[in-house]
């Protein structure tokens, strides 16, 4: 039964505009929050507002984006079914390096800005293989952006169909792309409102650099890794005969060495401070140095300081004034001249090495020269990569543009601690995360990257009478002719003969990162300064979904960037999401090659019973991929349709407004109003875990012992089949909506056999609605009673292997009295669903009710 209902359904959905957000529509009043009063800042309170996750499309959807996309859905139809005016978005964060390293591996071709534009160029039509990866065709950058278009055009089709087959209730009217016109504009708009303010800036720093893709990288973008290295004994020597000896995992960078520090304290080097030692090889005079982050107990105590090895190495070379003497070149290289000071004659066999090519050089030299100590220790040691990089960072001196974020602003860290702590988290010990990046910041956000494919900084400098540029004075475009690229585009005043000539003008050459415009993603579908009233309604949002591992750069940078602009936080809740992991608990990546395809699973077992997996996870805990778990779920989904069905067939249509009057069906009506109000507060507190536990945990009673129960009298007629039937309805109308963020396919055809419009649509169910289908009280309790009498005959027949509508000649029911004469109240239906001929009840000393059989 379950077979076809994506597609029929999701079409219905698409051509129905089931989703759509309305933002003419009025206010629903009388379900659940609903009002059209409006909150702080002027917003209705009937719009639910979701700054939903780009995903990156740079490959494929994983069951990672299932299950943390699923939360997400969880939330919107639950707010959508409470009255409330779903704004849910769809976007594609398809710029940047992980798109750029998708054309090159897919089409063997690397971006030369250098080369003209070919518009007769051709890709080619099958995928490159090994040799053209190694050995790649340049082109234009031009022909190189049209490319990336093409295939995250082709990726995102494939997106779409894989959540439209999940049963995401995104409006698609709304979707974007963070490369498109609006994203553009947008995070142009944001970066030259952020210079005019002077929280953007430009500086020549020492930068963490990807030599693998060419571009720098932010704090934010590194990870260690765990790689062999080992240490090596370098002797320098200091005046007298003196001999300081130091341990180092880079010796190549002995040429770049500008001090030795060692920590104040430590009185093996004291007379050494503020004197000077000779490096080995090369006899480079260096000064001895004191600083409190030298550590007395790392390898000699004494370190060397390059500029630039790690980040160590900035903080003392920038603290303690020293010289720069850079080695490394942004190819990854030895410089092929050696620093000033440096001498020629040992660098020269040194030039144009790479990294570990001058490190055996080195290394020979150090041996051939007697002041390499003993044989290198072999060790394993954390080394600082780009995220999405293979190779080790590199640290070079390059401009860069910059964008405070308090790594060096006391106040503003402050003030975006105090934004971290007004948001509301789930859960809430994810907040310690946020804290913990916010506090050790060490610098401002590197926002500029050197690649093609990403928005352009928007800006272009003077060109003097020898041709070079005044970095200090920048050249702005207006707000108005949003977007521009600054190599195509010319700046007010100028026309294009005067590119790059002297007097003229050139354009930035380098791209925003990535974060810089997915930080924006509130302002970018929120229409802010291009739709005035869209943005009044939906900003600040309510909700940001999003993995856990992304709080350092897309959750604090959105802070960040509306902290700025509109001095508020960008939404009121953030709910994170954990991990998806693999039978053996190792998280799921491409790297590990144990990822798991989502489509082939959906197809396979119903996008239900994958929603229903996906539902079992809570927000911030991982959990294990397992099959069993979607097994469950489609069960569940198939057992809902054929329940109800069978409820139908009783004539639970025609009774849906008919009160329940007997007691069994009372209790049912009573137990389902207390699961409606948990199934509300764990939906409210973002726990649908909790909410699908409670509902599904009393649908399984409703089946198998309610519906058991009442069936001979729901086929009969009269006042208490009526009362059956009602009670049917009611149950089967509440249960159906209880579900439907969950299993939105198989609620909506159940829905659509007797109800009116979508279950989508439908109000959330109240105890308030479950208590009028009640005439008089219900005793929940009941309805467990007769489940556990019926329980004990279904037993006793199973003993002695008989049918269950085996007639039970005899019964008698043993217990308290008080327990017998609340059976009283549904032996009727209990004699029928066992078909027992005649039920005795005896009082007995029996702490509990016993049902005793005899055949």
């Amino acid at each position: 039964m379950l077979d076809g209902l994506e597609e029929t359904w999701s079409r219905r959905w698409q051509e129905e505009g089931t989703y759509t957000f309305d933002r003419t529509r009025p206010a629903v009043r009388g379900r659940g929050e609903a009002s059209d009063s409006p909150r702080p800042g002027g917003r209705r309170s009937d719009v639910y507002a979701i700054d939903t996750p780009p995903p990156t499309v740079s490959g494929e959807l994983h069951m990672g984006h299932v299950f943390s996309y699923t939360h997400t859905d969880l939330v919107a139809r639950f707010q959508r079914m409470r009255g409330r005016m779903v704004f849910y978005p769809i976007g594609w964060d398809d710029n940047g390096l992980p798109t750029e390293r998708r054309v090159q591996n897919v089409y063997g071709v690397r971006c030369d800005p250098a080369l003209p534009y070919d518009p007769d160029w051709q890709a080619p039509q099958e995928p490159a293989d090994d040799a053209a990866r190694k050995n790649p065709t340049p082109i234009s950058r031009r022909n190189f952006i049209e490319l990336c278009e093409r295939l995250t055009a082709d990726d995102e089709q494939v997106f779409e169909a894989l959540w439209r087959r999940l049963g995401l209730s995104v409006d698609w009217s709304l979707m974007y792309t963070t490369i498109g016109l609006t994203a553009r504009a947008t995070s142009q708009r944001a970066f030259l409102r952020n210079l005019a303010r002077g929280e953007a800036y430009q500086a020549e720093a020492p930068t963490l650099w990807d030599v693998g893709f060419a571009t720098a990288v932010a704090q934010a973008e590194l990870e260690d890794r765990e790689r062999p290295g080992a240490y090596h004994r370098l002797r320098f020597h200091a005046p007298g005969g003196r001999e300081v000896l130091i341990d180092t995992t880079r010796p190549e960078l002995l040429p770049a060495c500008v001090a030795l520090v060692c920590h104040p304290d430590d009185e093996r080097y004291a007379d050494l401070v503020d004197t000077s030692v000779r490096t080995p090889v090369f006899g480079v005079e260096v000064p001895v140095r004191a600083h409190p982050l030298a550590d007395p107990a790392k390898g000699t105590g004494i370190a060397m300081v390059c500029t630039f090895g790690d980040l160590t190495d900035v903080t003392w070379w920038r603290e303690l004034a020293l010289d720069t003497r850079v080695v490394i070149g942004r190819d990854g290289r030895l410089l092929p001249e050696p620093p000033t000071g440096v001498p020629a004659q040992p660098y020269a066999v040194l030039a144009g090495q790479t990294v570990n090519g001058a490190r055996r050089r080195v290394v020979e030299q150090l041996t051939e020269a007697g002041d390499l100590v003993g044989e290198p220790r072999p060790i394993s040691h954390p080394v600082k990569f780009y995220e999405r990089g293979d190779r080790p960072l590199e640290i070079v001196s390059t401009r860069q543009w910059y964008l405070r974020n308090g790594g060096r602003d006391t106040d503003l860290r402050e003030e975006l601690l105090a934004r971290g702590r007004e948001l509301r988290w789930v859960p809430e010990h994810m907040r310690h995360r946020y804290e913990h990046w916010v506090g050790g910041l060490t610098g401002d956000w590197l926002v500029s990257r050197q690649r093609y494919f990403g928005v352009p900084v928007p800006v272009w400098y003077r060109l003097d009478d020898a041709g070079e540029p005044d970095w200090s004075q920048p050249l702005t475009p207006e707000e108005s002719t949003l977007p521009i690229d600054p190599s195509e585009d010319v700046p007010p005043g100028y026309d294009e003969s005067r590119r790059g000539v002297p007097g003229g003008f050139i354009g930035d050459p380098d791209v925003l990162d990535t974060w810089a415009t997915s930080s924006l993603t509130p302002q970018i579908v929120g229409g802010w300064e291009r739709d005035p009233d869209l943005f009044a309604q939906v900003f600040p949002m309510d909700l940001r979904p999003q993995g856990h591992d992304i709080i350092r750069t897309w959750l604090f940078a959105t802070v960040v960037r509306a902290h700025l602009e509109h001095g508020v936080l960008p939404w009121r809740t953030v709910e994170l999401s954990g991990w998806i992991l693999d039978p053996d608990r190792k998280k799921m990546s491409k790297s590990k090659g144990n990822v798991v395809t989502p489509m082939a699973l959906l197809e396979q077992h119903g996008s239900d019973a994958v929603r229903y997996w996906a539902a079992s996870g809570k927000p911030g805990t991982d959990l294990a991929f397992d099959p069993a778990q979607i097994r469950i779920g489609r069960r569940l989904a198939t057992k809902l349709l054929n329940a109800s069905k069978f409820a139908l067939g009783l004539g639970a249509a025609d009774a849906l407004r008919a009160p329940a009057t007997e007691p069994l069906d009372r209790a049912m009506l009573a137990e389902l109003s207390a699961v409606v109000t948990a199934a509300t507060t764990a939906f409210e507190g973002y726990d649908h875990t909790a909410a699908l536990q409670a509902t599904e945990s009393f649908f399984w009673r409703f089946c198998d012992d309610y519906i058991e129960l009442v069936k001979e009298r729901a086929y009969a007629s009269g006042a208490a089949a009526e009362s059956a039937r009602a009670a049917l309805a009611s149950a089967l109308s509440v249960q159906l909506r209880l579900f439907a963020p969950v299993l939105p396919f198989a609620t909506e055809e159940v829905w659509s056999w007797w109800r009116y419009g979508s279950v989508h649509r439908a109000p959330w169910p109240t105890p308030y609605e479950v208590g009028r289908s009640i005439q008089g009280d219900g005793a929940p309790h009941l309805l467990r009673l007769a489940a556990d009498a019926l329980g004990q005959v279904r037993r006793a027949k199973s003993e002695r292997k008989l049918s269950m509508r085996a007639e039970v000649p005899l019964a008698e029911a043993l217990g308290p009295a008080a327990l017998l004469d609340q059976l009283t109240l549904v032996i009727d239906d209990l004699r029928a669903a066992g078909h027992i001929g005649k039920l005795d009840l005896l009082p007995d000393r029996t702490p509990e009710l016993v049902i005793a059989c005899a055949f």
